[in-house]
């Protein structure tokens, strides 16, 4: 869901469907969905049918939702997703009297992503998050459609209950790699990708290794830096034996690849390191 990426399955999904008797076949997907008034309501999307022709049930993505996916394109070139970085349940009636409620309301937090938007805000497990911007939201569904109007960066109040009392914690969201930045363009997402922030080695810097060029690993927020070991202060200094200069040159190697990659560099204390990332 758009709250806690899976990498096992890499999908994203938003919930809250538009559900109508309009009639939609093959072939209508990505169709306006408009009211009486020719006013628009939704993107034609699903149908509920054994057949695969129409059965009477229709789904449609939301306007609001449209709205923003469309913004995302027009100025960054790509979607902005952001994440709250929880894993989470809806709550029954067996949840609500285990943890203490007196009615069902709210979606439970089971989980936190390591050093996540929720972990650094003071959200825990076992919290009930109540509202997202201060929008009430009772199910899953509904907690993915708030958090997918945001982008990256973006700072959130989140109404939490625990013990009994309602707190309010403003959460800066991040993409599914950690960063706070949206990603503008596909360059800058290959970098993105790697979930930390890169920039040129400096000449001191270089002098010191007797490096001729590098690109510093300043900050690791999580993603593929993380998952495969590599350290803030690491100094990368070639892919796929490829040398880099600066993180144009590693967008420039990692935009539409696939499979593993070598990754070559070396830690200020002169420690040599290789590293191999999954794309």
């Amino acid at each position: 869901n758009l709250l806690q990426y899976d990498p096992g399955r890499d999908i994203f999904p938003i919930e809250s469907f538009i559900q109508t008797d309009a009639a939609v076949n093959p072939g209508n997907s990505g169709g306006a969905l408009v009211n009486a008034h020719g006013e628009l309501v939704g993107i034609n999307t699903a149908i509920a049918s054994t057949t695969g022709s129409y059965a009477g049930y229709s789904f449609a993505v939301p306007a609001n939702i449209v709205r923003k996916v469309t913004s995302d394109l027009l100025e960054f070139g790509a979607v902005q997703r952001a994440y709250i970085g929880v894993s989470i349940r809806d709550i029954d009636q067996a949840l609500a009297r285990e943890i203490g409620m007196d009615r069902i309301r709210g979606v439970y937090v089971n989980g936190l992503t390591e050093d996540g938007a929720a972990e650094q805000a003071g959200i825990e497990a076992g919290d009930v998050i109540v509202k997202v911007a201060s929008i009430p939201v009772d199910n899953v569904p509904q907690l993915q459609e708030q958090v997918g109007k945001f982008r990256p960066g973006d700072q959130v109040a989140v109404t939490i209950l625990r013990d009994g009392r309602e707190q309010v914690r403003n959460v800066q969201l991040r993409s599914r790699d950690g960063a706070t930045e949206v990603v503008a363009d596909a360059g800058d997402k290959a970098v993105v990708v790697l979930g930390g922030e890169l920039a040129r080695a400096d000449a001191e810097e270089l002098k010191a290794l007797d490096l001729e060029h590098g690109v510093k690993v300043r900050r690791v927020n999580g993603g593929k830096l993380r998952s495969s070991g590599i350290r803030e202060g690491f100094i990368i200094t070639r892919i796929d034996q490829e040398r880099v200069r600066d993180p144009k040159d590693i967008e420039r190697l990692l935009q539409g690849k696939s499979g593993g990659v070598l990754v070559e560099g070396i830690y200020p204390n002169g420690m040599k390191a290789y590293y191999g990332l999954g794309m």
